[in-house]
């Protein structure tokens, strides 16, 4: 985790007192629900609560003992003892450290999935808001990086709506894949434990239960839960490169909000560079590159080994945080971004009419004339206005063979702009609703 992009919520989730707080409460509930079944006593699992609650976890003292045990579950459970006293000897009855690690990180990660949550609806109530606010600014829209046909500025935020509408659905049965508890001991099998155990921890931690754990829970799990991150990531790249290609210089039609006092360049202080999105665009790089190793990590061998662990301890924090603070950003950015509806109508405008081409090829077509002959047509007069920068209405106009088979009036009829746009209610309602 890096602070410059981080922000601390999400990081106190993965600090080590957090962790440490969560496998006691683990060990903790377990100890309960062991007491209902008369393996321990009663008072024994009261005292754990009491006075391991009251506990300050000594990060420090903890990691001490680790460099000893050389194990992580073991040097916490010496600890915790050092508080709790003679009754100590009850705790982890039957368990194994998976129970531990793993229940733990499925209670991270669901509390990680709230924030994300929270961080898309943020998103896409600024989302909703600006596409409502330009539902009618018209622009051109762009197929291969070139002028296609006019659209609104307003269906572009829709369609961004409407993909992080599928994220956070994506991401709402991520969290819920992942939100399982494994308290079944060593392979997984309750020979020393009763199912009984990890039903009552899986309820107190909000969890459920595993159904075969074999003494890890399955990294399936876990891959699709870091892959559905990776395709949360992918679409706020996609966001942020297009306002990275629409605050080019030479489009200008939006742009990241420049603050006052903002520099945009340590040599020319003429800059006014799109570094938001740039930066989002690199952090969701590194949010998709921890879906493969949480991929790679599904194939353990046999009832278990420990090679996921290394990578769970990087990529359940990093992936995360980086999600997060790449959320918010992206939320900041479309919050306070300048739109320059003047510089759309100028670009749309720029090729002199030839954005209607395809009306006025199938007017041809309705009019009798060949796809074939009607699409040569209407190319060679538009071919004028790209190398001599000719007006493809006028030229149209004074092509024999196109006037043939089209008045005047219907000619000009095709360069309507309101055509273009007359169904941007109907992509609105079905992207927000009737409202």
């Amino acid at each position: 985790m890096i602070p410059r992009y981080s922000r601390p919520e999400m990081v106190a989730i993965w600090s080590p007192e957090t962790r440490f707080r969560i496998w006691f409460e683990i060990e903790a509930h377990a100890c309960d629900a062991l007491a209902e079944l008369g393996v321990i006593p009663k008072e024994a699992a009261r005292t754990i609560w009491e006075k391991g609650g009251a506990a300050k976890f000594d990060v420090a003292k903890i990691d001490d003992i680790e460099r000893v045990t050389k194990h992580d579950v073991i040097a916490f459970l010496t600890h915790l003892a050092e508080f709790v006293g003679p009754d100590a000897r009850f705790i982890h009855q039957g368990m194994t450290s998976s129970d531990v690690l793993d229940t733990c990180l499925a209670v991270q990660l669901t509390r990680a999935s709230d924030i994300l949550l929270a961080d898309i609806d943020a998103l896409l109530a600024a989302l909703k808001r600006r596409a409502f606010e330009h539902k009618d600014t018209v622009t051109i829209g762009r197929s291969h990086g070139i002028h296609a046909e006019p659209t609104t500025f307003g269906v572009k935020l829709a369609q961004a709506y409407a993909e992080f509408s599928r994220c956070r659905e994506r991401l709402v049965h991520a969290r819920e894949d992942i939100a399982t508890c494994a308290i079944s001991g060593a392979v997984g099998t309750f020979a020393n434990i009763e199912p009984y155990v990890e039903e009552h921890v899986a309820a107190k931690l909000g969890l459920k239960p595993e159904p075969v754990s074999t003494q890890v829970i399955p990294r399936d799990r876990h891959a699709m839960f870091f892959a559905t991150l990776g395709v949360v990531a992918s679409s706020v790249e996609r966001l942020a490169v297009e306002i990275r290609h629409l605050q080019r210089t030479e489009v200008l039609e939006a742009e990241e909000y420049f603050s006052p006092g903002q520099k945009g360049s340590s040599a020319m202080p003429h800059k006014r560079n799109p570094v938001l999105t740039e930066n989002l665009t690199g952090l969701a790089r590194m949010v998709r590159s921890m879906a493969l190793p949480a991929m790679e990590d599904v194939a353990l061998w046999h009832e278990r080994d420990i090679s996921h662990s290394s990578v769970e301890r990087m990529i359940g924090p990093d992936a995360t945080v980086t999600l997060d603070f790449a959320l918010a950003r992206l939320t900041g950015v479309i919050d306070k971004l300048l739109v320059y509806p003047e510089n759309m109508e100028k670009n749309l405008n720029k090729f002199h009419g030839l954005v209607h081409s395809q009306r006025v090829l199938l007017a041809l077509t309705q009019a009798g004339l060949s796809r074939e002959d009607a699409y040569r047509l209407v190319q060679r007069n538009a071919m004028k206005v790209w190398e001599h920068g000719a007006d493809f209405l006028k030229e149209l106009l004074a092509d024999k063979d196109v006037r043939a088979a089209l008045s005047e009036a219907e000619i000009r009829e095709k360069f309507d702009l309101g055509y273009h746009t007359k169904h941007v209610d109907t992509i609105f309602r079905r992207v927000f609703g009737e409202a």
